[in-house]
């Protein structure tokens, strides 16, 4: 599917730039065709196959994308492993979808031990002409699929309670829904807008398809970036916004945002994490634009949302309404349906759920119910208007900047530190990142305690950044319930009062 869309796209939109770089450089939308055919040859050529796996290790960018599409060429289905996990998360990312072939930014193979792996170094910063030239076969006839709704194509990681990762899969089926419930699947409309989140993540692995039909501007960075945000706005005349609540908060703390034209900003839309409603009122009225929420997880592909014919307050309060064929259910821990008021688990289903976890059946049972609608894992309640207000998480995982961290994987490290003779972690609300952790720590020698820093730079090599914890209590004990497990609700209240 993504083969015929991406080829109809540049028939259409052809010398329109798809993507403009950090450098300025255009990647047009034939170009992207064009060197995904050569990349989809070179992946053949390789031996690359329907069904096969193809890990990417690459930063957000033209060379993912283009990997990406060759991939999909080739009947190959991609694994996009964030760029922002430590060493050894990427390689359980790769234990997880064993890969045919990885393709790795250089730097990226120099952190991760790759020698187990069939891989290909590639320089994600040439420019767009030669993007992933070190694949391409120009004088290659690319191969040609014909159309299968269930041929699988990308698969997405997330974290169970403990941090292990499962890799959702979706199939064409699954990207041919979402592009059906996000815009009816229509050409054109796309407009200018920033790459906000990583590539690897449900946003771009699933809705490419869509993104590409509309014949939009996609403005890069190397790193976000508030004030960099910004500048693009004002310079680039931005139509659409699109990020998780935190890179919104940045932008409207900035110092210089009250002096930057934000007026070619029509809309803000927030998802990957609660926004909120100060958040919601102030983005609405310092922007002058209408905004969006939009509530899922990634084994659901899409979920709730508001749209702009909703009044101000379904934003501000709630996360809106089933969007398209979207099922949305509360259910009770039996499965059983919940009245309107009633809090319980979040249910969604729609064609646009993941087949399933890859290689991973107890996880996939565990998931969803027998009709197939998804546990999401978070508490909400439906109100008599059918809007769905979230109150907070069944699981222990909180949300930090749109990243989930669980405490049992952060824990487990600290244990490592030998200043530390036992520690917990729990979220704390902060007004920018939605949630940031707090490591409560019984010190093994209670006069020499260990201080954040050394927390941090212990851990450091073994988690990602967003992981690590921005404050530190030291305690004589942990609290703890009857049965001796840890009590998460006075870890919190515990955690609240750091500052």
């Amino acid at each position: 599917m993504l083969a015929q869309v991406i080829a109809e796209a540049s028939r259409r939109y052809k010398d329109q730039p798809a993507y403009v770089t950090a450098r300025g450089e255009q990647v047009t939308y034939e170009l992207l065709d064009r060197a995904s055919d050569e990349a989809a040859a070179g992946l053949r050529h390789r031996g690359v196959g329907e069904g096969d796996v193809i890990a990417l290790l690459l930063p957000s960018g033209p060379a993912y994308s283009v990997a990406y599409l060759a991939a999909a060429k080739a009947g190959a289905v991609t694994a996009g492993v964030n760029e922002r996990l430590a060493a050894k998360e990427r390689l359980a990312c790769l234990a997880v979808a064993d890969p045919r072939l990885v393709i790795a930014d250089p730097a990226v193979a120099r952190d991760c031990d790759l020698a187990g792996w069939d891989c290909v170094e590639v320089d994600s910063t040439l420019p767009p002409p030669r993007v992933l030239a070190e694949l391409r076969l120009p004088s290659a006839d690319p191969p040609v699929l014909p159309p299968d709704p269930d041929r699988p194509v990308a698969i997405v990681f997330t974290s169970g309670t403990t941090g292990t990762p499962k890799g959702a899969l979706f199939a064409n089926r699954q990207l041919d829904a979402i592009s059906e419930i996000d815009a009816g699947k229509r050409w054109g409309g796309g407009g200018t807008t920033l790459s906000a989140t990583s590539y690897a993540h449900l946003g771009y692995m699933t809705k490419l398809p869509q993104v590409l039909r509309g014949g939009g501007t996609t403005y890069l960075m190397e790193r976000w970036d508030a004030g960099e945000a910004l500048d693009l706005v004002e310079r680039c005349r931005l139509t659409t916004l699109g990020g998780i609540p935190t890179q919104v908060a940045l932008m409207l703390r900035h110092e210089r945002f009250d002096l930057v034209d934000t007026s070619s900003v029509q809309a803000i839309v927030i998802g990957g994490g609660p926004a909120t409603p100060a958040l919601v009122r102030e983005a609405r009225e310092r922007f002058g634009a209408t905004v969006l929420v939009r509530y899922s997880c990634t084994e659901a592909g899409t979920g709730t949302g508001t749209s702009p014919a909703d009044p101000p307050e379904d934003a501000e309060t709630t996360v809106g309404r089933p969007r398209g064929s979207v099922e949305l259910t509360v259910r009770a821990l039996d499965g059983s349906l919940l009245d309107a008021g009633e809090t319980g688990e979040v249910c969604l289903r729609s064609p646009a759920s993941m087949s399933c976890y890859y290689r991973d059946p107890e996880a996939t049972a565990a998931a969803l119910w027998p009709d197939g609608a998804v546990r999401t894992g978070d508490l909400g309640y439906l109100d008599d208007l059918g809007r769905l207000h979230l109150a907070g998480r069944a699981k222990e995982m909180y949300v930090r900047g749109g990243y989930n961290v669980f405490p049992a994987e952060v824990e487990a490290v600290l244990a490592e530190d030998p200043a530390v003779a036992d520690a917990a972690v729990a979220p704390r609300p902060d007004p920018v990142m939605g949630e940031v952790g707090v490591a409560v720590v019984v010190p093994r020698d209670p006069a020499k305690p260990p201080t954040l820093d050394s927390l941090r730079s212990h851990a450091r090599g073994h988690l990602a950044s967003y992981k690590l914890p921005e404050a530190i209590m030291i305690v004589e004990e942990l609290p703890r319930t009857p049965m001796e497990k840890i009590d998460r609700r006075a870890l919190a209240a515990m955690a609240a009062e750091t500052s």
